[in-house]
């Protein structure tokens, strides 16, 4: 990267205006506004605040700096989109952009093209014809962590590290068609606004194959859920990356560059890396002999309905729903079972918004007994890829997809 492209960004980033549109006022800083509650996730030292943040409900926060907030599970009850102001938050750097002025927004698209641009958030949304609407989850590599065993290093997240949105933006393929893309192009990095605390950490910077970045699929998105992006989900544009882990949605996105090589950055060539095997697994306690960078969401179910250790009417219908998805093949179909696994059944699919989309599933469950009972949902994909009924490992804690228990009792 040039040294006036550096110092521009820098210039940019010291830039102290209000939000506008997407929200923050003059004055708020990205400081916890109450501590109301705690929450105790379901595994060993799982005692979190709940803490609202700047166009935020209260989510439970993981860490301060960067703010790192989990969105409580019976979220995803309330409907098959997560609300704007439930979306979970994932910073990796400390220095994050508390206040930027839409109208002094630049992209920068460089390296292997025949012309170079600086965007405007005006120019996205004008210059590049009609925009295009994608409903897709976002998940952290890391989702679920907590529930490894043995534990492994990195955030002790419950399930809540995932959200659904309608985002609207132009896919990237526009834009670098525009600058004119070098035949002999091979990766893409993209780079956002958030920066290191220490000298010596590497600047936050993924990359994609060129051929993927050309998709079609991939999104400089603008809005979330028919609004601007919050800014502490990216505002003003994020990539959008579907079906991928969100380790490669870049927020708050300031520099494009078109690579002839695969780029060589500490989050794409050290993190971010699982097993280079089928299951992306190891036995317990096994480093990897090789790796690959981390990808596509495994398939992947939840019950939300009903949370874990709920009291059910003996005798009495229940109408048990969840969510599904996977990594952009589509969710075939979820099966239900209500005795730890021992039989399975059909459940009804619900709405399609589309194969990146969390997809809705229903049974009927009515205890006829008193006593214990062991639910689980197993999704399976257009692929034929379904969950595993144990836990895979891996050192890294990611990509957990086995098949949930929720123990309930009828009385």
């Amino acid at each position: 990267m040039s040294t006036s492209g550096t110092n521009g960004r820098r210039r940019f980033l010291r830039q102290a205006c209000t939000l506008g549109a997407a929200g923050t006022t003059a004055g708020q800083a990205l400081n916890a506004l109450a501590a109301p509650a705690t929450v105790t996730l379901p595994f060993a030292n799982g005692e979190r605040e709940l803490i609202a943040y700047p166009q935020k409900r209260p989510l439970i926060r993981q860490t301060a700096r960067p703010p790192q907030l989990e969105t409580p599970f019976e979220v995803y009850n309330e409907g098959l989109i997560t609300p704007n102001d439930a979306f979970f938050v994932r910073y990796h750097l400390g220095n994050i952009p508390t206040r930027i002025d839409p109208a002094a927004y630049r992209l920068r698209v460089g390296g292997l093209v025949d012309a170079p641009l600086e965007l405007t958030l005006t120019d996205l949304k004008e210059k590049f014809g009609a925009p295009v609407e994608l409903v897709a989850v976002t998940q952290c590599s890391g989702n679920s962590r907590g529930f490894f065993e043995p534990r492994v290093g990195g955030g002790q997240l419950g399930n809540g590290a995932m959200g659904n949105a309608r985002w609207l933006g132009i896919p990237l393929s526009r834009v670098l068609e525009k600058a004119g893309i070098g035949k002999s192009a091979r990766q893409v990095s993209f780079e956002g606004m958030d920066r290191p605390v220490l000298p010596g950490t590497p600047e936050f910077v993924k990359a994609l194959d060129a051929a993927h970045a050309m998709d079609g699929e991939v999104m400089l998105a603008y809005a979330m859920n028919g609004a601007d992006l919050p800014l502490l989900n990216g505002y003003p544009v994020r990539l959008v990356v579907p079906g991928h882990y969100g380790t490669y949605w870049v927020k708050h996105l300031a520099d494009i560059t078109v690579l002839d090589k695969e780029f060589d950055g500490y989050w794409m060539q050290k993190a971010y890396r699982i097993p280079d095997n089928d299951c992306a697994c190891t036995p317990v306690g096994k480093a990897p002999e090789k790796t690959r960078p981390i990808g596509r969401y495994n398939v992947r179910s939840f019950i939300t309905s009903l949370a874990d250790g709920a009291r059910l009417p003996l005798g009495q219908a229940q109408r048990v729903r969840g969510i599904a998805f996977d990594g952009g093949r589509g969710i075939r179909e979820v099966q239900f079972s209500a005795d730890g696994g021992k039989t399975w059944r059909a459940a009804q699919l619900g709405q399609d918004l589309g194969r990146y989309s969390f997809r809705e599933w229903q049974a009927d469950f009515r205890p006829e007994r008193a006593g214990a009972y062991e639910l689980k949902a197993r999704a399976t994909n257009m692929a034929g890829e379904t969950q595993p009924l144990e836990a895979l490992w891996n050192p890294a804690g990611y990509m957990r997809n086995v098949v949930e228990t929720l123990r309930v009792t009828a009385a």
